[in-house]
């Protein structure tokens, strides 16, 4: 019988997946797998209902990453293997100038259509970020320059300053503003001496806060004579500066002196009082003005939490207003037409945050509206937001009133333009009688960028809320304020002013999820 046929050799199969390494054991931006999902947002299960579990105030807008599945081609294996060698950049480093080789190795693992978007709005949400620190730079300064200034100012004295303008340029409830002189670098900058009043209790803890857009910043400090060319108003018998008189000028108080590179030109309390005749001829622009400084206040507060540092008294004669850079020049006439153009907001009173402070405080507040004690202090935060709205609308309340009402109704705010309502529901949220029902400094925040910047009501008329219809709108709304950024850039229309970087951080931050919560507790 014939020797039957040799049986066929066992082949060993190549795998098919990609390596063993994960991202774990490689940088961010070398692992095309992280890379490319890490840029692709991932629709919730629930996606046409109302959200899933997570906490509605802090869900990611990026879903998570997909692991590989066997099914994936040797090719995309050679692929891995030269990524090792040649990373592609990271979203941020993306750029028209980007090399062909480069940009040809991302579209071989986007091969589809929405692989493509997911880079293209990660792209944009990389530029808006981009865009935003830079015009904050513009607005506070680089921060080099602000060490190299501080570095400059130390030891130094009432000497090292020209004195510009004798009396105060501002005067809030704890401090006196003067306009002074100091030669920096071959230039002559005009900071503010804060002269602290002897109720002022919060230079430390000032110093060692961060800079902030909303809170004011210190260069320098020293304590020294207080000179005979600067008034303090309420002293009696100042003398002019031509009659200086040395055995007087012993006896002048000596004070710590702050140095501030804003300079404050008026403090809320006199802006509010100083705008009735605005309020009543221009309501719509008064109002979203008052709802673009009360954004900057909580902003400033979160910032604060962040530091662990609470406001000391945040009123509107401790809030100060400071210049802006000149607004765009297609916005100079119709702002100073109607005297519109948006001052920065800077929080200037602080103390230190104790242990369960906040809980003391709600119990203080609970037997306060029944009767049993005192009004808290310090104020929670949401009170005093809530109160300002009243203030800034030209409403008269006090504190005790807010929170005395037993029928749970507050002073009625007029509609007088699109922001009325929003404002008024935004003050109810704040100032309700329960401390545990009470919308936070952050939910006020996202509220009034809502009232700003949308998304309205009319949205929803004929569609109904998912997040996929809000995710679409941030999408379609942050391409579009690149276009409007490119469009002036080229129309050279000036810097971006200070409403246009709120929008930026805005756009930059907000989520479906975000939306979605703050859209139910506005239009509800």
């Amino acid at each position: 019988d014939p020797l039957p046929p040799p049986l066929p050799k066992k082949q060993l199969q190549r795998a098919e997946s990609l390596p063993e390494q994960g991202p774990s054991q490689h940088h961010r931006g070398n692992n095309p797998t992280s890379w490319a999902s890490s840029i692709l947002y991932s629709i919730p299960p629930n996606e046409e209902g109302a959200p899933s579990s997570i906490p509605p105030w802090d869900r990611p807008s990026w879903g998570p990453k997909k692991p590989l599945t066997k099914s994936q081609s040797l090719g995309e294996s050679v692929a891995w293997s030269s990524l090792q060698k040649n990373p592609l950049p990271s979203l941020a480093e993306l750029t028209f100038g980007m090399a062909d080789r480069e940009l040809g190795q991302l579209l071989q693992l986007l091969e589809s259509p929405a692989g493509v978007c997911g880079v293209v709005l990660g792209c944009q949400a990389a530029a808006l970020a981009r865009l935003s620190a830079r015009i904050q730079e513009e607005l506070i300064g680089p921060e080099e320059q602000q060490q190299l200034l501080e570095a400059e100012l130390a030891g130094k004295s009432w000497a090292a300053f020209s004195i510009l303008d004798r009396e105060p340029c501002c005067e809030s409830r704890d401090a006196w503003y003067f306009r002074v002189g100091f030669a920096f670098e071959q230039t002559q900058l005009v900071v503010a001496a804060k002269v602290p009043k002897p109720c002022c209790t919060s230079l430390g803890v000032q110093s060692s806060l961060g800079a902030h857009c909303s809170i004011q910043h210190l260069v320098g400090r020293f304590t020294d004579r207080l000179p005979q060319e600067l008034v303090l108003p309420g002293s009696p018998g100042e003398q002019s500066p031509s009659r200086e008189d040395p055995a007087r000028l012993a006896t002048r108080p000596v004070l710590q002196v702050l140095i501030s590179p804003e300079v404050p030109y008026q403090t809320l309390a006199g802006f509010v009082k100083g705008s009735h005749g605005l309020h009543r001829t221009s309501p719509g622009h008064y109002e979203r003005l008052a709802c673009l400084l009360l954004l900057q206040v909580c902003m400033g507060l979160e910032h604060l939490r962040v530091q662990n540092v609470g406001q000391g008294d945040l009123c509107p004669e401790n809030l100060l207003l400071v210049q802006c850079p000149c607004p765009p020049r297609s916005q100079q006439g119709k702002e100073a037409s109607l005297g519109l153009s948006l001052p920065r907001l800077l929080i200037s009173s602080f103390f230190k945050l104790k242990d369960k402070r906040r809980t003391s405080s709600t119990s203080q507040e609970q037997d306060w509206t029944k009767g049993l004690a005192v009004p808290p202090s310090p104020v929670a935060d949401e009170l005093n937001v809530g109160m300002l709205i009243y203030q800034i609308l030209h409403v008269d309340i006090s504190l005790e009133n807010a929170l005395g009402f037993r029928s749970n109704r507050l002073p009625e705010i007029p509609s007088r333009s699109i922001y009325s309502t929003g404002l008024k529901h935004l003050a109810m949220l704040l100032l309700h009688r329960d401390p545990c029902k009470r919308v936070s400094i952050e939910q006020a925040r996202s509220i009034l960028q809502v009232l700003l910047w949308g998304p309205r009501q009319e949205l929803f008329a004929r569609s109904k809320k998912t997040l996929t219809l809000l995710r679409s709108w941030v999408e379609v709304k942050r391409a579009l304020l690149l276009l409007k950024f490119a469009e002036n850039s080229a129309g050279v229309v000036g810097s971006p002013s200070l409403e246009e970087w709120l929008c930026c951080q805005y756009f930059k931050e907000v989520t479906e999820h975000t939306l979605y919560q703050v859209t139910q507790a506005l239009y509800t």
